[in-house]
Parts: structure tokens; sequence; C-alpha cells
């Protein structure tokens, strides 16, 4: 039978951005439309702790605000299962059977974490929950045997590091009960890791280079035209760069042809709108102009859906318990199993007491 089990998440720790949608959340929604998959969406509650632990009412502020932008953004509760990671009891024991197959060492040379511990500053003042991650993740995956798994480029390390922890199962204990996932990325390069509107490598909350799901007009309208450009084009008539340039790169994520004959029919396509930006003689302020007018269409109705949605939080908050009690039914099930497969389901193992009782 053919493995359709997706599993992906976020961490509370904000309103979900631009960021989350093109890396992963606008994936979920267009799989789970398909019909096709069993999917999975979990609010990573657990691993928001491991760097504020010191701040939980953080997390707590902001469940619901993760859950609104799901079902803004087009995931349902009739197609998608939502549920909170900190209320499945499968992703506290998962973590300690795999912890015993993971070394140190291959902890520390994992290129997402060491990205993480230096954004942090982190050096060696490591909380351990934040440097077994990579465990919890594999946790999450392997709980609901998923075997597709969308992410953004940056999460690629901890997918491999995933697999090597089922196949290190798998092999010491003689079994194929743990599925290994596969990556799901984004569309196109632009869509990978999108870029503040600072300019800065990655749209992060920490940052405050976001524009979010949940943002009105006014604020987007404002972010978009203070946006970072390319500092070299000055004038009009400079030739600008379009590589790296955080709007360009925004219209690669969002446009399409059929706003360029809405918004700006001088020009076929953005192909034909970087070059005359690259040759010279095309402004920033029309770039951004034509910007917030396909962003302000596109996130209308995700803004709609949620103010939807949100005149009715009780009814929110049902499908997300609803969700994480069908999500604890399915990934017992995978403890059970795995439990067998290293032997220590004593209470239910015929053999183990057959020799207690002979």
């Amino acid at each position: 039978m053919e493995n359709n089990i997706i599993l992906t998440g976020d961490r509370p720790t904000g309103s979900l951005h631009l960021g989350h949608y093109v890396g992963s959340l606008r994936k979920r929604v267009q799989m789970q439309n398909t019909g096709k998959y069993q999917q999975f969406v979990m609010i990573a509650d657990l691993q928001a702790l491991t760097d504020n632990a010191d701040n939980p009412q953080k997390i707590r502020d902001n469940i619901m605000e993760v859950m609104l932008d799901y079902l803004a953004a087009g995931l349902t509760p009739d197609k998608t299962t939502f549920l909170v990671q900190s209320h499945i009891p499968a992703l506290y024991e998962l973590p300690m059977y795999y912890s015993n197959l993971v070394t140190m060492s291959r902890l520390e040379r994992n290129p997402t974490i060491k990205n993480e511990i230096k954004m942090r500053n982190f050096e060696r003042s490591i909380p351990v929950g934040f440097m077994t991650y990579p465990i919890s993740q594999a946790a999450d995956i392997t709980a609901f045997k998923a075997k597709y798994v969308p992410v953004g480029e940056d999460q690629l390390p901890m997918l491999e590091q995933a697999r090597e922890i089922v196949n290190s199962f798998n092999r010491v204990y003689n079994c194929d009960i743990l599925v290994e996932p596969e990556a799901v990325l984004p569309d196109s390069d632009s869509c990978n890791r999108l870029v503040g509107t600072d300019g800065n490598a990655k749209m992060s909350k920490s940052l405050g280079n976001c524009i979010y799901l949940k943002d009105d007009e006014k604020t987007i309208k404002t972010k978009i035209m203070s946006m970072f450009t390319d500092p070299t084009h000055i004038n009009i008539t400079d030739p600008g760069h379009t590589e790296n340039n955080p709007v360009f790169l925004y219209l690669e994520a969002f446009s399409t042809d059929e706003d360029f004959k809405k918004y700006l029919p001088e020009y076929a396509n953005l192909q034909e709108m970087k070059e005359h930006y690259e040759r010279g003689g095309l402004g920033d302020m029309k770039c951004k102009k034509l910007l917030n007018s396909v962003m302000q269409e596109y996130l209308a109705p995700i803004r709609a859906r949620r103010e939807e949605y949100a005149k009715d939080m009780g009814e929110v908050l049902n499908m997300l318990r609803k969700g994480t009690e069908k999500a604890v039914e399915v990934s017992n099930e995978t403890v059970n199993e795995v439990r067998n497969a290293i032997g220590i389901n004593y209470f239910n193992d015929k053999t183990f007491m057959d020799k207690i009782f002979k």
C-alpha cells in the first residue's frame, strides 16, 4: 500500500509570515487539496520551548495565532489533522529511544543546528533540548509514519538526520517499522528561503523583517515601500541588480504574467521588467508599487478568512483539540510497534509472560 502521509509544522513563537508561507505552507495547501494525502500539521510548542523555556507565555500566546494562520492559508480540518506537539505522549517517548542511536558529534555537525546556535549566540551555553532538536523532529515525523515532509531548503540537514535515525533503528532492531521521509521543497529557488524586507538572508520574527499573513493593507504597503533594494541603484538611469534584490525575489515568488497585464502592462512578464531594471531606466518606486499591488491582492483573501475564523475561537480550539486526539491514537500505534521491536513491551509480550508464569 502506497504511503501518502504528510507531517509538517511550525514553532508557535509568533504569527506566520511570508517566509513560512512560501517555504512550506503554500505547498501544504496544494497537497491537501489534491485529495491524495493524509496530512498532519503540528504546532511545535515543545520545540519552541528549547530556546524559550524562560518565556512560556510567548508560546501560549501564539498557539491560536498559528492555528488561525493555518486556516487562513487554506488548510481545513476536514482534510488536514491539526495537533499540538506537547499533547502527544509518543513525542516524549520516541526521542528517548532514538537518542541512543545518535552520537553527540553527529548532532554538533548538523548544519541547521550550527547555524541556529550561531544566530542565537549560544556558543557553549546550548540547552540540551535545543541540541537534540533533530532527534525530536525525527520523532515527530516517524510517529505518524510520514513519507513526505514539506520544508524549506534550510531544513534539509534535519531531514537527512531523521533518515539516518530511521535507518539505524530499522537496522539495529531488524525491522521495517519506521518510514524514511522525503522532503517536499518549494516550487522555486526564491521560495526556498525568502529574504527579509531588510535584505537579510532570512525572514525572521526576531529580526523584525517580516510581512505577516495577518498584516493589514496599510502595514503591508509601509513594509514594501521601505523595502531594501539595490544600494548601487541610486539614480533611475543607473543599471540595477535584480539578483538578491528583495523586491524582485518577492515578485518571483508571488507574481504571475496576469499581474503584469493588470498592473503594469508595459511589461509582458517579470523577465522583461528585470531586463529594464538591469540596463537602467527603471526606478525602485515603480517596482515597489507593482509588488504592493500583487501582495495586496494575494493576501486579501487570506486575511479575510482569518478574520472570519477569528469570530468563533471556540470552534477553532475545538478543531485543534479533535485533531490532537486523533494524532494521539495514530502515534500510540507506532509507539507500540517500536516497543515490540526493541523488546520492551513486557506486559503485552506473550513470550515474556510465558517465561514468568511457566
